[in-house]
């Protein structure tokens, strides 16, 4: 896959667990490999957060590519260090303190398919 990393937000889109209907956001996000990873301010209660665990396929637009891909809540602990680390460095220069939001928000997955 391209340099994803270059691009400052991406895209996702979830299926709205109530409605059946599509649920897109922007969102800051650092992948790695074949995986993006994105921290939930709002934890579990974030609709997105819900959605993703009520039908984990989503579609993540990252710059002029979308991708298919299966989200999941981090629930390894190196895997969550990993992203509560990286997001914060990505964004850095944008807001001061995110290394403390990382540590409370909520670090989820989506493990992109190949194109």
């Amino acid at each position: 896959m391209e340099d994803l990393d270059r691009e400052e937000f991406c895209y996702v889109t979830s299926v709205g667990r109530r409605t059946g209907k599509p649920h897109t956001i922007e969102i800051w996000f650092v992948a790695s490999v074949n995986t993006i990873y994105i921290l939930a301010g709002g934890g579990a209660n974030a609709d997105w957060v819900q959605n993703i665990e009520a039908d984990p396929s989503a579609v993540v637009k990252i710059g002029d590519h979308a991708y298919r891909g299966i989200g999941r809540i981090v629930s390894e602990r190196d895997e969550s260090t990993l992203a509560r680390s990286l997001i914060p460095t990505k964004y850095a220069h944008r807001e001061d303190g995110l290394e403390r939001w990382a540590l409370t928000a909520l670090p989820v997955a989506i493990d992109l398919k190949p194109r």
